[in-house]
């Protein structure tokens, strides 16, 4: 119990580090750019038009909303990861004293599938309050206040889309979760197993960085799952961020991602530094840099 509520507390805290962050990533995500791009130079001394970064982008909402506005959404946020939390940890609760002899890969295979049920689990029961996390986020485009707070915005959702308006965008962030999940530990399992020879110095330390390698790597493979399930998250839900010109009205996930998909923009958000644009027939990267 006490190891559930120091996790709850470690998440809480990274959570609202974070916020700003990914307000900003949001914001980028569904294609709000509220300050012009300006002319500058890559490291290769190219001129092209740097998009604002981070800090310009944050300095914004700051302008406009006060620092207090760099955490709107932040209230649902914790309760997702808070309730996540304890779901993951109650879920997988019940093998955690189990102890079965078994190869090292059937050990990746059972611990995986344990884990994923445990994610799918959390993902399923906090995902309404990251659609209204999101959406609280999203209202700054239009400069609405429809979700104020999280109990209206529940109110509000269910007023309007019923109970399938908690689950937009489920699909897509499930799949995106198993599969980073499975990607991570069995590219960690085959780095650590057939990449690393036990002779080596210090292998026990390189095993130990290979899963954040790998986690890293997983993830931004399965990002545009989660670029899709954030846009179908606050697409067509009455706010100015989810209809034209920032996104058109998708009929379904597999819509959205074939949509984004011919226009170029999976990446879309990915990094707040470098950004794939369209530049008539051709690709070039345009840099976000700290100003």
């Amino acid at each position: 119990m006490a190891d559930a509520a120091s996790q709850v507390l470690l998440g809480s805290g990274l959570t609202v580090l974070s916020q700003p962050l990914m307000y900003v990533k949001v914001l980028v995500q569904v294609g709000y750019e509220p300050l012009p791009p300006t002319l500058g130079r890559n490291i290769f001394g190219r001129q092209v038009y740097q998009l604002p970064g981070l800090f310009a982008y944050a300095k914004h909402i700051v302008k406009v909303d006060g620092r207090a506005g760099l955490f709107k959404g932040l209230t649902p946020r914790l309760c997702s990861s808070a309730i996540g939390t304890i779901v993951h940890s109650k879920v997988l609760q019940p093998g955690a004293s189990k102890k079965e002899p078994m190869s090292s890969l059937e050990q990746v295979l059972k611990e995986t599938s344990r884990e994923m049920v445990a994610r799918s689990a959390a993902t399923l029961i906090t995902h309404p309050f990251h659609v209204i996390t999101l959406r609280c986020m999203v209202q700054f485009i239009g400069r609405e206040t429809k979700y104020s707070g999280t109990l209206s915005a529940f109110t509000t959702i269910y007023r309007e889309e019923g109970i399938l308006g908690f689950f937009a965008g489920l699909i897509p962030r499930l799949l995106g979760d198993i599969l980073s999940l499975w990607l991570c530990n069995m590219l960690a399992y085959l780095i650590n197993t057939y990449a690393l020879e036990n002779g080596v110095s210090a292998v026990a330390e390189m095993k130990s960085y290979s899963q954040a390698v790998t986690g890293f790597f997983a993830s931004m493979l399965t990002y545009p799952f989660v670029l899709v399930s954030n846009l179908m998250a606050v697409n067509n839900c009455g706010l100015a961020g989810g209809l034209l010109p920032y996104a058109p009205t998708y009929s379904s996930w597999l819509d959205c991602w074939s949509q984004l998909h011919r226009e170029g923009n999976m990446s879309r958000g990915n990094s707040l530094f470098f950004r794939k644009v369209p530049a008539g027939k051709r690709y070039m990267w345009e840099e976000r840099k700290f100003r």
